[in-house]
Formats: structure tokens, C-alpha cells, sequence
């Protein structure tokens, strides 16, 4: 990088800076940190190789440190929220359900679901089963074991 182009290292800092904005993490920002170190240590007369060589570190070195921040400080979503609030519940089969048929229909609550057997085994019409999983807008139930 020829003498006096410092000022393309700050260009190309604002750009990952103003880019920052229209992203929803912190990843963009790093970058531009480290291209504004580069663009500070051009205007200083270091050489373009110390430029490049800071601006990958820094970038790097910023990027896994506020990974590791944001790791420690998020909290983990409590279990139950949206549809994994169905997760073990019991729903009531209004449809035989047959997965090589693609049929079934089961009623939780008040709410009736489409819904496919784990394993792909049929379940009868007015069986009780037990939700394992969501997937889309289908239950995945297994079948409650009669006593």
C-alpha cells in the first residue's frame, strides 16, 4: 500500500461501521475497529504490512473476545416459551394418525393440531398420546402406554 493512503483505511472502517448498523449482532464492528487501527497506523507512517498484519488481528482478536462476552452474559431461553410449551403435554387423537397415509389430527386443549407418530407407527382414533416434538405446524406424538 503505497505512502498516504491511510485515509482508504478509514473509508473501509466507516463503511463495516455504518454497515454494523444494518445487522442485528456485533460482527461488522470488529472489522472496523481494526480498520481504523490500520488507517491510524498508516497516517503514522508504519508500513503496509504492519497495516494488514494489525487489521486482521485486532479484527480477530475483538471478534472471539466479545463472542466469548456475549456467551457468559446471554442467558439461556427458558424452556416452555412458543411452541415447545406443547413438549410433553397430552393431546387427545381426533384422526387415526398414519404417516405412510400423511392423516392425523389430534386436539390439545382447545387447539387442534395436524400431527405424525414418532417411529411411524399408527395410532388409533381416541388414544391418548404424549407430544415429543414440534415440527412446522405438525406435532410429533408417540402413543401413552395403557395401563
Amino acid at each position: 500500500m503505497p505512502e498516504g493512503y491511510w485515509w482508504i483505511w478509514m473509508i473501509v472502517a466507516v463503511v463495516f461501521i455504518i454497515g454494523e448498523i444494518f445487522t442485528p449482532a456485533f460482527f461488522l464492528l470488529w472489522f472496523g475497529v481494526g480498520a481504523a487501527v490500520a488507517g491510524v497506523m498508516g497516517l503514522l507512517g508504519v508500513g503496509a504490512t504492519w497495516q494488514i498484519a494489525a487489521f486482521v488481528v485486532i479484527s480477530f482478536v475483538l471478534f472471539v473476545a466479545s463472542r466469548r462476552f456475549a456467551d457468559r452474559v446471554t442467558k439461556e431461553q427458558p424452556p416452555g416459551i412458543g411452541a415447545d410449551r406443547f413438549i410433553g403435554k397430552e393431546a387427545l387423537v381426533l384422526e387415526e394418525i398414519n404417516n405412510a397415509e400423511n392423516t392425523g389430527r389430534v386436539r390439545m386443549d382447545r387447539e387442534e393440531w395436524r400431527a405424525e407418530s414418532e417411529g411411524g407407527d399408527v395410532i388409533r382414533e381416541g388414544a391418548r398420546v404424549e407430544v415429543i416434538n414440534v415440527d412446522g405446524t405438525h406435532l410429533v406424538v408417540r402413543a401413552e402406554k395403557e395401563d
